[in-house]
């Protein structure tokens, strides 16, 4: 993921998600290639849609859409010879002034993730799961209908004793099953079909590769389709940056 977007991609199906190329992993190679085109410049936000699975080779793209004196405006495509597989749109900045409250919420009560007993995910349902470690805090689970419709987790990448830079960091925001999965009983999809990341200030200074996520479903309708909020924090309790996912539950 350190490596510059050139050329065609292929990652393989070992790195996939739901039914097709893991989500935050797509959405992180997007963000490389916009990152390339505002050096300098730090993201604040950005956003991917996801149209239709990636199972193959596709090739990513990226564009300036807007260059202001503090502000740049980003756009890329993940397409295929059918088309666009998926699209993000990004905001990055210079550093402006500084000075100004900050803010920033509290992590939830948890043991260090040594504690926490290890979970973890079928890898033929999630095949990208085998290169993440995690440890959830708190007695909910996927598909153990449960009441609340939330997940809180301990989460690294194995072997990788890196602390999470940017990319790493969209990846891992997106690594946990669905908050929605809490209160279902039956292994069903639950897809991304919005998926929007805000790196925070102290992501900068990281030290540890294990982040903390919790994960809760906002609002969910009876069509399926759900909004979920992610959070994250270092061991330290240091608020790294915030998540949120539109998803939409399917039937067998």
């Amino acid at each position: 993921m350190d490596t510059p977007i050139d050329g065609p991609l292929d990652p393989g199906p070992h790195l996939g998600g739901f039914g097709g190329l893991h989500g935050g992993l797509l959405l992180a190679l997007m963000v490389a290639a916009m990152s390339e085109r505002a050096p300098g410049a730090r993201l604040h936000s950005v956003t991917g849609r996801f149209h239709r699975p990636v199972g193959g080779a596709f090739a990513v793209e990226a564009a300036v859409a807007r260059t202001g004196r503090t502000i740049t405006g980003l756009s890329a495509q993940a397409t295929t010879e059918k088309g666009v597989h998926a699209e993000a749109t990004a905001i990055y900045g210079t550093a402006p002034s500084g000075g100004w409250p900050v803010f920033a919420p509290e992590p939830p009560a948890a043991p260090p993730p040594e504690e926490c007993e290890l979970f973890a995910i079928p890898p033929e349902f999630v095949p990208i799961s085998v290169y993440m470690q995690i440890r959830p805090v708190g007695p909910n689970r996927p598909y153990a209908g449960g009441k609340e419709p939330e997940l809180t987790a301990w989460i690294r990448l194995v072997e990788d004793d890196r602390p999470p830079d940017l990319l790493r960091f969209i990846l891992l925001m997106d690594a946990l099953a669905p908050a929605y999965a809490a209160v279902l009983s039956d292994l069903v999809l639950v897809p991304t079909v919005e998926f929007t990341v805000r790196p925070g200030d102290a992501l900068a200074t990281a030290a540890s590769p294990w982040v903390l996520l919790r994960a809760r479903t906002r609002a969910a309708g009876p069509d399926g389709w759900n909004e979920e909020e992610i959070d994250a924090w270092g061991p330290d309790g240091a608020h790294l940056g915030s998540a949120r996912q539109l998803r939409v539950a399917r039937s067998a």
